[in-house]
């Protein structure tokens, strides 16, 4: 990077269940204003912006960002699957550090509908097509499940089965997922579950997965302000905290070949993009204290755990047991409730777990506060496929 990087200012509105929210246009632009105004400018200041739906027409970060204002800046519209939110937050950080911008605005935002996800295009190729070939040889005991479900279900399955993971365990994430976000008033679900809720909820994939180990389908925006650290000091913006380092990767062929489930929900993207990032910023797993990762399956959390490098692979169930996911932990994982607890509104995701390492390195986290956090770790995946791993440090 020439230009340090900073964010400035971030902003966030409580997520919601599908059809209980307001339009995408109000929630956008509602979370543009809270992260303006939490950064101390106006619209007028910001040069770029780039916002990050999965679900919407074209240009609908447009018909978004005009509701705050229109000053004739670019705008690019982002869909990246479920890592949208952390794409839009990854060209704001790139136009900045290149110098092409100093002040840019990260947006992401969806309003999605109730159910599994599904494609709206009946008439093409649906994205992967190419590779169903896995999923049907590895999973194909298995019937009449959601494709994101029998995928993410089918890597669990798959740990359990190389390294005798039980289902408990995928539970207890859950528990501690609900734990964290009772303390996140912006979180969707804040009632706290046991693990033997979890274990008794409706079965999904009998010995796999019950209801509670999957995310929800979630409305909500957030969004982000990213300057250079000299554009932040000429007009007197915050500058403590940092994007230290930050990588994006798509599918590798090992993603696919030899065929592994693991692989074939972002494995191998999510260990060479957190390699990447350390490489880069001279940090190790060993150093970071917070991290959001995608958890938009119980199973996916832990696999995670071993591709950022936070326990060696096969050891994510005794991470678990140990309680060092947690506070008290190694690394408190999902402060804000993740998206198990939190919701998953694809477009916004990126930009929500921004915001909760924003305030956690601000030590303004509230109850939600890990002590003394100097280094925090960001992770979003989306199939397709895209992950981005972010750094960000107390500058």
């Amino acid at each position: 990077m020439s230009e340090k990087v900073v964010v400035c200012g971030v902003g966030m509105i409580q997520f919601s269940k599908p059809g209980a929210s307001p339009s995408y246009t109000d929630m956008g632009a509602e979370a543009v204003r809270f992260a303006l105004a939490d950064a101390g400018i106006g619209y007028e200041k910001v040069q770029q912006a780039f916002a990050g739906y999965v679900y919407g027409d074209s240009t609908c970060g447009q018909t978004v960002i005009y509701e705050v204002g229109m000053t004739g800046i670019p705008v690019v519209n982002v869909n990246n699957n479920c890592s949208t939110g952390s794409t839009a937050l990854y060209l704001a950080r790139q136009a900045v550090a290149l110098g092409d911008a100093d002040c840019v605005l990260a947006l992401g935002f969806e309003q999605m509908q109730s159910g599994a996800l599904k494609s709206h295009w009946d008439d093409r190729p649906r994205t992967r097509a190419r590779f169903q070939h896995v999923v049907d040889s590895l999973t194909g005991d298995v019937e009449g499940l959601p494709g994101a479900l029998r995928s993410f279900g089918g890597a669990g399955r798959e740990h359990m089965q190389k390294y005798g993971t039980k289902m408990e365990t995928f539970a207890a994430i859950r528990a501690k997922a609900s734990r964290h976000a009772a303390n996140n008033p912006l979180a969707l679900f804040k009632n706290v579950v046991t693990t033997e809720d979890v274990m008794n909820d409706k079965v999904m994939w009998p010995g796999v997965m019950t209801r509670l180990m999957a995310c929800p389908p979630t409305c909500g925006a957030a969004a982000a302000i990213i300057c250079s650290e000299a554009f932040a000091k000429k007009h007197g913006l915050r500058t403590d905290v940092q994007i230290l380092a930050q990588s994006m990767t798509t599918d590798p062929a090992e993603s696919f070949d030899p065929p592994s489930m693991i692989a074939y929900v972002g494995g191998y993207m999510a260990r060479a993009a957190a390699q990447q990032v350390y490489e880069k910023s001279g940090f190790g797993p060993e150093d970071i204290q917070v991290c959001e990762l995608h958890d938009c399956f119980a199973q996916n959390e832990l696999l995670t755990y071993e591709a950022l490098g936070f326990c060696r692979t096969g050891g994510a169930e005794k991470f678990v047991m140990d309680g060092d996911n947690t506070y008290g932990g190694r690394v408190v994982t999902n402060p804000s409730g993740g998206l198990l607890s939190k919701g998953h509104p694809l477009g916004a995701t990126g930009l929500a777990q921004c915001y909760e390492l924003t305030h956690q390195l601000r030590g303004t986290a509230d109850r939600r506060q890990v002590d003394g956090v100097k280094l925090a770790l960001q992770h979003n995946l989306g199939l397709g496929g895209a992950c981005v791993v972010t750094l960000y440090g107390k500058n």
